[in-house]
């Protein structure tokens, strides 16, 4: 038996219309139906319970003119009815289907228009088609649909019934049917001359297992406030629709619906992640210190308190995400738990966002409430984070079914050697050696001045600084490396305590963490806006002189847009203003491209080889990391360049203004 060499994939994403209130999210295409791509569906927490929903006239082929988009829970798709139109040129009868998400709901409202002399008769037809597929069935390009049930509640109504999922399908003035495992809708219209008419589809969905739900709050940001504070066009369109975007992202859970966090992205990562929402939260913090200070609450509340290597729980430990059921990723050998943990970053990460929210004002009882979750976070640190005793945070997959990198380039082949070969676990990043050192820095800062120490607990303010010492004097020894593009850290520490020599943008991070000295930083920053990294549309995630390079792999010569924000943050942290000008601009020409809404990832092509950015075609949108660039390049821009310092992000600029 040989093995399938047409195994199914991941569906791709670029070209389809996405339309979002989280938990909820809808996918189709420019001409507003649904069911033609692979990831087309109305998918309600991690199911796809509609596959399908398709509009058409029986008189007339339906043409796509127009997708706009109002928000991101909102779009109007313009279609022209040419079939039953007059004979002249100009079109005369136009369909709009304005569609609409909330929170387990879809209404689309079909707008017929006539400027006919004369009267027209019309019939238009939808189908529904459920489905129940599971979302990470639907990631592995092999969806298996849910037994379901249909029944009639009314004429006009249908109901749709899988496990704990309900559906409501409602169509008001048609008729309503079911053939085949779908519903049919029918509207038969008369059309006086110059009429307009409007007939409408609601979907409703409840499903009560679900372990995240959506925001019921207004967003906490003055947008008008905020976009008037940008004086660059283009960073004001891609402010506004990236403001909206992190809108559409918020999320709760259920047993605390007033603590928000932003889910990391569409359609993939609809839910909370440790690292992605703690990055998103830390960009947003000058415009929203309110969701940094939930989004803190909610991981403290599953911070881990015992050791459980199926889970890679370990006390201390902030996780890596949670979802309803366990995600089986077959082609990869992954099978990952509900809630799991398997992240080194997201704990010292954790306490980084803690410090910047204290230092930017967070009110002190708060501050108070999370010190207990502060304290168990460095002890983490110091007690659990490094797996093999060389004093450096590490991470390795002890079940074997795990994620086999754990920093947050996590594909299994984005930690290379310069010639292509992958290192071997444990495996010690650089970046996050450099959250750590901050980590405890900021924590033995805020444990002392907040007197928040406790004699029984071994972490004290000395013991950390002394611990942070130590680690910054091993990292300078350790970690730089020389190869014929210059001297700089490597990306990481193998098994066997070998610096893997690749030049990656990890390195970007650790700029404003205060591992490296003044001149490494200028170093690192002149390499990452030199040729073999920078695109000009921000810095790719490998080196083009890399034997691993290409320009489409996830991690390993692609752009990321909070990758590249980050670099830019930590350049004006360490005071390289025009550094970080610079490549925010380039941030800002690659949000031009994408129509302002800027995707998880892009190629890694040079702007001198394409005028436009290239994307990643698998790319989820909206990314929360990838919306929130668009603040930290706001905070950047707005800044005098005297003014801009180590305390951006957490000093006078944006958050001056709302």
């Amino acid at each position: 038996m040989t093995d399938d060499p047409h195994p199914p994939r991941q569906p791709l994403l670029s070209d389809s219309v996405i339309v979002l209130r989280a938990p909820t999210q809808v996918w189709g295409s420019r001409g507003g139906d649904i069911g033609e791509a692979a990831i087309d569906g109305v998918f309600h927490g991690d199911v796809r319970v509609i596959r399908s929903l398709t509009v058409h006239c029986d008189e007339s082929d339906l043409e796509t003119i127009s997708t706009v988009a109002h928000g991101a829970d909102r779009a109007v798709f313009g279609l022209l009815a040419r079939g039953i139109d007059d004979p002249m040129p100009d079109p005369k009868v136009r369909i709009l289907r304005d569609r609409r998400v909330g929170d387990g709901s879809l209404t689309e409202t079909l707008i017929v228009q006539s400027h006919v002399t004369e009267a027209i008769r019309l019939t238009l037809r939808a189908q529904v088609r459920p489905e129940f597929s599971s979302l990470h069935d639907v990631k592995a390009g092999a969806p298996a649909p849910q037994q379901f049930t249909i029944e009639a509640v009314a004429s006009d109504r249908m109901r749709v019934t899988a496990g704990s999922s309900t559906v409501s399908v409602a169509a008001p003035n048609a008729a309503v049917d079911t053939l085949d495992g779908a519903i049919d809708i029918t509207w038969s219209l008369d059309l006086p001359p110059a009429a307009r008419v409007e007939r409408e589809i609601r979907i409703d969905i409840t499903d009560p297992t679900l372990v995240v739900r959506g925001a019921s709050s207004p967003a906490p940001w003055d947008l008008p406030l905020l976009i008037n504070r940008v004086s660059d066009p283009r960073l004001r369109r891609w402010l506004g629709a990236a403001m909206g975007d992190l809108d559409a992202l918020r999320m709760s859970l259920p047993a605390d619906p007033t603590d928000e966090f932003f889910a990391a992205g569409a359609p993939w990562f609809f839910t909370l992640f440790g690292r992605d929402s703690l990055w998103a939260a830390r960009f947003a913090l000058p415009v929203a210190p309110e969701i940094a200070a939930s989004t803190l609450r909610v991981l403290a509340r599953v911070q881990g308190h015992a050791h459980d290597a199926p889970t890679a729980q370990e006390p201390g430990k902030i996780p890596h995400e949670l979802r309803s059921a366990g995600m089986q990723l077959p082609a990869e050998g992954v099978a990952l738990p509900p809630l799991y943990y398997g992240s080194v970053d997201a704990t010292p990460l954790w306490v980084c966002l803690l410090v910047d929210a204290w230092r930017s004002g967070m009110p002190e009882g708060e501050v108070r409430e999370l010190a207990p979750a502060l304290r168990a976070a460095l002890r983490w640190m110091l007690e659990e984070g490094d797996t093999d005793g060389d004093g450096f945070l590490d991470y390795i997959d002890r079940s074997g079914h795990g994620l086999a990198n754990q920093g947050w380039k996590d594909s299994g082949d984005s930690i290379q050697w310069r010639d292509g070969r992958l290192a071997e676990g444990p495996i010690a990043l650089c970046e996050v050696q450099g959250y750590a050192y901050e980590a405890a820095v900021g924590g033995a800062e805020l444990l002392e001045n907040m007197g928040l120490t406790d004699v029984d607990d071994p972490v004290q303010p000395a013991v950390l600084r002394e611990w942070a010492r130590d680690l910054r004097n091993r990292f300078a020894e350790a970690y730089w490396v020389t190869t014929p593009e210059g001297r700089y850290p490597a990306v990481a520490l193998d098994r066997h305590k070998r610096p893997v020599d690749t030049l990656t943008s990890n390195v970007g991070h650790l700029l404003g963490t205060g591992i490296l000295d003044p001149r490494d930083e200028a170093q690192v920053a002149t390499l990452l806006r030199g040729a073999t990294l920078s695109s000009g549309y921000g810095i790719r995630t490998m080196s083009t002189e890399a034997a691993g390079y290409w320009p489409l792999s996830y991690h390993g010569g692609s752009v990321w847009a909070h990758d590249t924000a980050i670099a830019a943050w930590g350049m004006a942290r360490t005071g390289l203003s025009e550094d970080a000008a610079a490549v925010a601009q380039q941030l800002i020409d690659a949000a031009e491209g994408f129509g302002y809404r800027v995707p998880e990832l892009y190629a890694g092509d040079s702007q001198g080889q394409s005028p436009v950015p290239t994307p990643y075609p698998a790319a989820c949108r909206p990314q929360a990391w990838s919306a929130a660039a668009a603040i930290v390049c706001a905070d950047i821009l707005s800044r005098p360049i005297s003014s801009r310092d180590h305390n951006i992000l957490t000093g006078s600029g944006l958050r001056a203004v709302v």
